[in-house]
């Protein structure tokens, strides 16, 4: 590999591009964009914008080019992204990930009903229901505590999640 300054060749660089893609794919999440930045640190050393002074290896010397074309990509396009727009043009609301309020409101009452129906349950059931599946206690540590076989802990819980499921 050539390690004097501007006499890089494209039989020296082109080794390094699976390296440089992947990197910046990792960075941005957009394949196509990553593939145009590492165009640009090419474009760079081609031109003589970017000269190897031998001070690294090439590979960490390329990769700090592409660092420095990531963060201008990044300062470029902060805050100047546009909303999605539909055929006509017209902004297209952004849904949330989150629940809203009804769907807050309908989960607590559910979860309010599923209690109520566990604290229902006979005794042997909700304990083997409460030791297996909301303490997340093996199976044979439930049947050691409740003194019972793997097969009647399996009986209970069967039992348990039908009357909850009701």
């Amino acid at each position: 590999m050539t390690t004097l300054m501007n006499t890089l060749s494209w039989p020296d660089l082109i080794p390094h591009r699976g390296d440089l893609v992947r990197y910046a794919r990792r960075k941005l999440m957009d394949p196509s964009l990553a593939e145009d930045l590492v165009h640009d640190v090419f474009e760079a050393v081609a031109t003589g914008r970017a000269a190897f002074a031998g001070r690294s290896a090439l590979r960490t010397w390329l990769v700090g080019i592409l660092k420095h074309k990531i963060v201008d990509l990044v300062r470029e396009r902060s805050g100047h992204d546009a909303l999605p727009e539909n055929a006509d043009g017209e902004a297209v609301d952004l849904i949330c990930p989150q629940p809203g309020p009804e769907e807050c409101a309908t989960q607590r009452q559910r979860l309010a009903q599923t209690l109520a129906r566990l604290e229902s349950l006979p005794e042997s059931l909700r304990e083997a229901f409460a030791l297996r599946v909301l303490q997340d206690q093996s199976t044979e540590e439930v049947c050691a505590t409740l003194a019972i076989s793997q097969d009647n802990l399996f009986v209970r819980l069967h039992r348990a999640r039908r009357a909850l499921a009701a």
